[in-house]
């Protein structure tokens, strides 16, 4: 009740604030906050990229102020893109419920969601102790299925506190390690984490907010879009929006996703004397339990306050690594993240006279002896072990084949030729995310990077003059950065990014880089045909020259790409075929394609190429959308390959 009663004095000691804004909206004000807050997140959503193009080419040099900062606020709670719900499935996805006795049998009591690989946030009045953590347990996929099925499998994580338990009474935040799943993996890496961030401008008043959790213990559930956020404190901030008890721990999220607030309370009615009203505005007695309370808003803490505190907490050089997980945006330090796909850098490889690894071979009596399945990966494998490859793009398929009812495959049965580490050798570098580029690689990557901003809908930089106002300033410069407007609009990291149209950049700009990985890959190919070929990122491309080196003793049966750069005319202008036009030497072509991943910006592809039989888009999740097993998973792919394999 402490709780509660503190939650509702806040809301009463704020009526003269609440005095204000509502004369501000009924000055016309829909955004009713402090001006510099209004400049702050205006700014914000335009380095995001989150503003809608035409807003910003309607943009006038002399406009400035609040009205401005209200315009692009309002234009980005209008209308949202197609994937604001990718995006908040993607949060979803860190959102736990919790289990634990209170002096019973263990029930589900509670909310907490991921916010690094390895570490749970949630309410200090659910975890108020190291006892209770360890005596609990969070389980991830508790939501029903996209027809309203029951979950069928859900998967639980125990908090390990004597790794890390970290807890403050007066801000209701607990902080805990858990143990890695049974495959060693830590829950982040399983289902993705949020990154929560120190900087200011994720919210202003009259801004919605969403709230996913496990009201009462069901299973998980969204309150989302008409709720707004009201009141700011020091330490908390009010909103309004349907929770109920279960929901203490939830993640509060703005339109973008982001973590602001840690919700940890309803905020009751009162009478004069101070007691909580219940629903027919009696004094509520505890024995009427929570439901019966009538609440006016509901409360959360500001998570700037929750990193804040969590540097004054960290004692250790251990705890302090584990928060520098948080991620640089926290202010707690970096570390590298365990969920990254940016490949980890590794010490350069020197050119020897050595043959690098051709790759594994298939079994000659594979598919009846009537044809040869081939894999050719994409880009930042340096390094593996191609059998090991092969498994992975196996399983994938494997699942796929699965959910289409068709048999599956043994992954000794596939060919796989390995260019890997050749890739790397010709570049003179094995840090794919940094790697340099010649004068005119680079400006081939500038202008792969063009051509993918622009087809995410990316203003025209001619449309802005330059000015002096500070909002006007930000809208020149951010409408003219191609890696951020893209790594926005698909939600993927910068870095994975860069790196892939890098490599995609330092093959078609060197003829001699194209033919040491073609020669590479002909090595690991099997030497008569039929061929399946199902190709992923980067190797669509090498895939499609690799068909002008092929000879008539091994046709190619059919031609599968996934994830592929083939859509945009900076990559198929430099094809060896000179052009969109698949060679007569290949069968029936089928390409898929997520419109999350920033490599198949350019699909689909039938607008530009000939001799496509097939096509589809699919819907990888957020944190893998340019995966090849999440591609591979997919049942349309699976049977576009399997029916050719008979």
């Amino acid at each position: 009740m402490s709780r509660l009663r503190a939650a509702s004095a806040r809301y009463a000691a704020a009526e003269a604030d609440r005095t204000t804004i509502e004369r501000r909206r009924a000055d016309g004000r829909r955004f009713p906050d402090d001006d510099h807050r209004l400049q702050l997140r205006a700014a914000r959503l335009v380095e995001q990229h989150e503003v809608p193009g035409q807003v910003l080419l309607a943009t006038s040099p002399q406009e400035s102020g609040p009205g401005l900062a209200e315009r692009i606020i309002g234009a980005t709670n209008d209308l949202q893109s197609l994937n604001f719900l990718a995006r908040g499935m993607r949060a979803a996805a860190c959102v736990a419920r919790i289990w634990y006795a209170t002096g019973g049998p263990v029930q589900p009591q509670a909310t907490g969601f991921l916010v690094s690989p390895r570490l749970l946030l949630t309410n200090h009045h659910v975890f108020p102790d190291a006892a209770t953590a360890r005596g609990a347990f969070a389980e991830f996929g508790a939501e029903m299925g996209i027809d309203n099925d029951l979950p069928l499998h859900t998967t639980r994580f125990t908090p390990d506190p004597d790794t890390l338990f970290l807890t403050d009474e007066d801000l209701d935040f607990a902080l805990v390690a858990l143990r890695p799943g049974g495959d060693g993996r830590p829950a982040g890496q399983v289902f993705g984490h949020l990154w929560l961030l120190a900087a200011e401008g994720k919210l202003v008043i009259g801004d919605p907010v969403n709230v996913i959790g496990h009201p009462d213990g069901r299973l998980k559930e969204i309150a989302i879009r008409q709720n707004r956020f009201t009141q700011r404190f020091d330490d908390f901030i009010q909103y309004e929006t349907d929770t109920e008890p279960g929901n203490s721990g939830s993640p509060v999220f703005n339109d973008q996703w982001e973590a602001v607030a840690l919700h940890h309370s309803g905020v009751p009615a009162h009478d004069a004397s101070g007691a909580v009203l219940n629903l027919h505005d009696q004094p509520w007695r505890p024995e009427q339990g929570q439901a019966e309370i009538k609440w006016i808003a509901n409360e959360g803490v500001r998570i700037s306050v929750i990193l804040a505190r969590l540097a004054a907490l960290t004692t250790s050089d251990a705890q302090r690594a584990l928060l520098a997980e948080l991620g640089p945006g926290s202010g707690l330090g970096s570390a590298p993240a365990l969920l990254s796909t940016v490949p980890a850098p590794r010490p350069p490889i020197e050119v020897t006279e050595a043959v690098p690894v051709a790759g594994a071979t298939g079994r000659p009596e594979a598919f009846g002896g009537r044809l040869r399945l081939v894999f050719v990966h994409g880009r930042s494998q340096q390094g593996r072990d191609p059998d090991e490859l092969r498994r992975g793009w196996a399983a994938g398929l494997n699942s796929g084949l699965t959910l289409a009812g068709l048999a599956t495959i043994d992954p000794a049965d596939v060919w796989f030729p390995y260019y890997g580490d050749r890739l790397v050798q010709v570049m003179e570098s094995a840090l794919p995310g940094e790697a340099p580029l010649s004068a005119s690689a680079q400006e081939l990557y500038d202008r792969l990077l063009d051509e993918a901003a622009r087809r995410a809908g990316m203003p025209p930089p001619e449309a802005a003059e330059p000015a002096t106002e500070s909002i006007w300033d930000h809208v020149v410069r951010t409408t003219r950065e191609p890696l951020g407007w893209i790594a926005a609009h698909t939600g993927v990291d910068r870095l994975v990014i860069k790196a892939a149209f890098k490599d995609v950049a330092a093959y078609l700009d060197q003829d001699d880089t194209r033919t040491a990985v073609l020669d590479q890959v002909l090595a690991g190919m099997p030497a008569d045909g039929p061929v399946v070929l199902v190709a992923h990122s980067l190797g669509t491309v090498v895939a499609m020259d690799l068909l002008t080196r092929l000879g008539p003793a091994v046709p190619v049966a059919g031609l599968i790409t996934v994830g592929s750069p083939l859509g945009m005319d900076t990559v198929y202008s430099r094809l060896r075929i000179g052009g969109p036009h698949l060679p007569p030497i290949a069968g029936p072509w089928f390409n898929a394609w997520c419109p999350t991943d920033p490599v198949a910006i350019g699909c689909p592809l039938a607008d530009d190429w000939s001799g496509l039989v097939a096509e589809c888009a699919v819907a990888n999740p957020l944190d893998r959308a340019h995966d090849i097993g999440a591609y591979l998973g997919h049942p349309e792919v699976a049977t576009a390959i399997g029916r050719l394999l008979g």
